[in-house]
């Protein structure tokens, strides 16, 4: 394989809306919408992506048959001191899982519960 091992994610929500203001407050962004067919009757909001960076661009998604929760798949976003994100998670309306611990030489990581039951991980170097 000659690309990094992610590509794409995508973060399952039942209410767009909440799920929307909670990433944009926790991260100070906004997201954009995606359009899909119109068939699909699917609802996906995009992070935005730098290219030639490292990491990968993804989306959170309302869709019939994708339910939230559960954590099958943890997502780690990238942040300058993951602590200033985990500060924001309970004002946005979220919880703090764990606050930010260091992971030795990897850095330090915060886990935090996002309005839809997703488990989220804030990485960062320092």
């Amino acid at each position: 394989m000659k690309t990094n091992p992610v590509g794409w994610f995508e973060i399952y929500v039942q209410d767009i809306a909440r799920a929307k203001k909670f990433y944009e407050n926790v991260f100070q962004v906004k997201l954009e919408q995606l359009t899909s067919p119109e068939a699909m009757e699917i609802d996906m909001w995009s992070f935005f992506m730098l290219k030639d960076e490292m990491g990968c661009g993804g989306a959170i998604v309302n869709m019939k048959d994708g339910p939230s929760g559960g954590n099958s798949v943890l997502v780690y976003f990238m942040c300058a001191d993951c602590a200033n994100e985990a500060a924001r998670v309970a004002a946005a309306g979220g919880k703090l899982v764990r606050d930010k611990f260091s992971i030795g030489q990897y850095g330090f990581i915060a886990l935090a519960m996002d309005t839809e039951g997703n488990m989220i991980g804030l990485h960062s170097m320092q």
